[in-house]
């Protein structure tokens, strides 16, 4: 009788041995942290099509004569700020690139919440989209504290960083020898986004208008 039980406890033991191993397996993949986003951009980006980042359109369908298809810079930043589920805060000097700014205003017209800080001397000058973007109902405020409001950031839903030397011009996209980090490291996110919550404050207008 001994033996029997010996020989069933060793059979449950062989079929339970598997499965304890992958349930363990299921777990730690549950417990391990999602992989944070960390890559760098460089700049100039290489010209190609991104007409199918904004349209239903695939990659061949467009009849323009830029390559298709390609991957490049430009078109990692335009699907990260196009990322955007509730909020896109941007902080940038200078602000001409129409594709940036096409990007900017779909994620208006998805319903998430855009704020812009630009620099004062900036805004008017030819080119630039910051009137474009006033127009479509975009928050816009410009910092009157300092010579140049000189930064140059982004933070998609308040949890993903995009900054560097990059301005998002034309020139500085297709011409400059620039770069982005993309982090979403909290460490690294955090300072930023009260900074841009600083610079915001100070710059409301009420506040500026308001008797010292």
């Amino acid at each position: 009788m001994s033996a029997m039980w010996t020989v069933k406890v060793l059979g449950l033991a062989a079929v339970a041995l598997p499965l304890g191993v992958e349930l363990l397996g299921l777990l730690l993949r549950r417990l391990r942290p999602a992989k944070t986003l960390n890559e760098v951009l460089f700049f100039p980006s290489e010209l190609a099509c991104v007409e199918h980042i904004f349209t239903s359109l695939s990659p061949g369908s467009c009849l323009c004569p830029l390559p298709h298809g390609v991957e490049t810079s430009l078109s990692r930043l335009l699907r990260l700020v196009l990322s955007a589920v509730s909020s896109l805060d941007l902080c940038v000097f200078a602000f001409s690139n129409q594709n940036l700014s096409r990007a900017v205003l779909a994620l208006r017209a998805r319903g998430v919440a855009v704020r812009i800080l630009s620099d004062r001397d900036y805004v008017a000058v030819s080119g630039s989209q910051i009137g474009v973007l006033r127009k479509a109902g975009i928050c816009v405020r410009c910092d009157a504290n300092s010579v140049h409001m000189h930064h140059k950031f982004a933070l998609v839903d308040g949890r993903l960083l995009i900054t560097g030397s990059l301005n998002w011009t034309l020139t500085a996209v297709q011409s400059n020898t620039e770069n982005l980090v993309v982090t979403e490291e909290a460490e690294l996110v955090r300072p930023f986004a009260e900074e841009f919550h600083r610079l915001w404050e100070r710059n409301d207008p009420a506040r500026c208008l308001r008797p010292k």
